[in-house]
């Protein structure tokens, strides 16, 4: 967590919930309404990714949604296998630190009591992300 810069993620994060659309326009990012829209109505989505984020306290009250890819020690273990890092990993290094760190911080994210809806990592990118569009759509239809 600490070579990470948490506090310029959440400084990010509540720029953007503080207004969405500057936020954007101060980023580069052309926002368009619709002719009809109605500013009280326009709903703004933020995907927030990334590891350990669910484990950062300061984050957790910022969460309407929550999602974690979970997949299978060994298909975790091959994946890593596969990377091609410019240090490669030295022997040992995912047995010794890698899942033994991704064990302990899902315990701890587990036990921050957040609603997080668990994705089966061994389905495909198109599946993961139609699972997670449909129900963020259906959140919305139920929302109004």
């Amino acid at each position: 967590m600490t070579a990470l810069d948490m506090d310029a993620m959440v400084n990010t994060v509540t720029g953007w919930m503080e207004n969405p659309v500057k936020f954007a326009r101060s980023h580069g990012v052309s926002v368009s309404a619709t002719n009809d829209s109605d500013p009280e109505r326009e709903i703004h989505i933020l995907i927030v990714e990334g590891f350990l984020l669910y484990n950062y306290k300061p984050l957790l009250d910022v969460y309407n949604k929550s999602y974690y890819v979970t997949i299978p020690y060994e298909e975790c273990k091959r994946r890593r296998s596969t990377r091609s890092y410019t240090v490669p990993d030295p022997p040992g290094l995912f047995d010794g630190h890698v899942w033994p760190m991704y064990l302990k911080h899902r315990i701890e994210m587990e036990n921050n009591s957040l609603d997080i809806q668990y994705l089966d990592g061994m389905k495909s990118k198109e599946e993961l992300y139609n699972q997670v569009y449909e129900d963020i759509q259906n959140s919305l239809l139920n929302a109004l």
